[in-house]
């Protein structure tokens, strides 16, 4: 509060940053939403290639971004979340984030947390990445009952494993549907079936698709029918699917409670900056009151970890 124009600069940046995701999020949404209708309309023979592409934002900075190992790595992680954005656009948005928020916090609450905030920020990022990556894998192995049903469906018509790939990944929703889609286009190239399977696992690890993988690895390798198998396990499927349904219903207030430690914690420092203005510049303003500062965070850092690693339970 001691910086009003500060505050306003931090807090208009950030406003910015917020509403450009929401157009992109808007545009993305409605593009897909349009692709989907066409689709229907036109039906999938029709030899549409697919969701008409958007303009990309930040091409420059993509381009150069991709060139080195930072980008790369970006980039990794983006394909595997699903989310309709570049290694350009996801830093541009995270470094304006970056700066919104250490603005903000500086002027709220004392220029010392400025570069706290700014961590965090980059934390919060990376998270969300894992996040979204955990989200399309936990969608991916819900719908998984159905791959093993029509994949032994499928088969039990008589139809080659290729075939049935291709058959389930048009007939399932996104993910299911675009990862296998992915796989039958490699397929359609010349890749073999186990290592096409194997980057498919390797991309959305779970214990139910390595399941699913190493049975139609096998019954490749050695032949025979999979019928049996793929309908025993399409029942497994289902029973860890109501289980993994049941667990995370019960840790949800244990998840919830991981988050309103730290919340508890910030709130507690707005406090006390508006009840005593400056009290937190002051106390940070010598070496003793940032040591204090860094272990008070450092000791809500590791409550929060704590508790997400107790409330993390491997079905």
């Amino acid at each position: 509060m001691n910086n009003p124009a500060l505050l306003a600069l931090g807090a208009t940046i950030l406003c910015g940053t917020l509403a450009v995701a929401g157009v992109h999020s808007y545009a993305s949404g409605r593009a897909q939403r349009q692709a989907l209708v066409d689709r229907l309309a036109l039906g999938p023979g029709s030899g549409d290639g697919g969701p008409p592409g958007r303009a990309r934002r930040f091409a420059g900075v993509d381009r150069r971004l991709r060139r080195t190992r930072l980008g790369r790595s970006i980039q990794l992680r983006l394909s595997s979340t699903g989310l309709d954005l570049t290694a350009g656009e996801f830093f541009t948005y995270v470094v304006a984030v970056v700066a919104a928020l250490w603005l903000i916090a500086a002027a709220t609450l004392a220029p010392f947390f400025g570069p706290i905030a700014g961590i965090v920020a980059i934390w919060s990022a990376v998270a969300f990445l894992n996040w979204q990556r955990q989200k399309r894998i936990e969608a991916f192995i819900n719908q998984l009952p159905d791959v093993a049903r029509i994949l032994a469906n499928a088969t039990a018509a008589g139809l080659a494993l290729r075939t049935s790939l291709a058959m389930a990944a048009e007939e399932l929703e996104a993910p299911a549907g675009e990862e296998l889609s992915h796989v039958a286009d490699q397929l359609t190239l010349g890749r073999s079936i186990d290592d096409t399977l194997g980057e498919l696992a390797a991309r959305l690890p779970s214990r139910e698709l390595i399941v699913l993988v190493t049975t139609l690895v096998l019954s490749n390798k050695a032949g025979g029918t999979v019928v049996n198998s793929l309908r025993n396990l399409t029942q497994t499927l289902e029973d860890r699917k109501e289980t993994r349904r049941e667990v995370r219903t019960m840790l949800s207030e244990v998840h919830a409670t991981a988050f309103t430690v730290p919340l508890l914690g910030l709130g507690s420092l707005l406090l006390i900056n508006s009840s005593n203005e400056g009290a937190l510049e002051r106390v940070t303003g010598s070496p003793m009151g940032q040591t204090l500062i860094l272990i008070a965070l450092g000791l809500y850092a590791v409550g929060f970890f704590v508790i997400r690693r107790l409330g993390k339970i491997e079905v």
